[in-house]
């Protein structure tokens, strides 16, 4: 590969890179929060966690969801929360970090991992014309 062509395509890897995130931010506003995980799993190279509505003992105040490392699942204290791009990709981030083997990660990464997909979306949405 001829130098001019590998700085072509690394300069387009950020771009690849924001749309996929605006994708999966899209999927999951349009109730494909399934499909928007196994792509999210199948780009990180994890299984795909189980979705479930409901709450775990002890951890039902003022959680929108929480990831259960034991049954690999995120569970959303509501169903409305299923089709939240923040709330899945935050507990995505925490799923990743688990089945990864490393340290299940702050609340704080969690929310920059979020945010970054939903900023991608945001920007894909700017660039598309009317």
């Amino acid at each position: 590969m001829k130098r001019a062509e590998a700085e072509r395509i690394g300069e387009a890897l950020p771009i690849l890179e924001g749309r996929f995130k605006a994708r999966v931010v899209a999927m999951i506003l349009d109730s494909k929060t399934e499909m928007a995980l196994e792509m999210l799993c199948n780009r990180y190279h994890v299984s795909v966690p189980k979705l479930g509505v409901g709450v775990l003992k002890g951890r039902t105040k003022r959680v929108a969801a929480v990831y259960s490392l034991q049954r690999r699942e995120i569970l959303a204290a509501r169903r409305e929360y299923l089709y939240d791009p923040f709330v899945m990709i935050h507990e995505f981030y925490h799923h990743l970090r688990s089945v990864s083997g490393k340290h299940r990660g702050t609340e704080k990464q969690a929310d920059r991992f979020a945010i970054d997909f939903i900023d991608a979306y945001r920007a894909a949405v700017k660039q598309t014309p009317v």
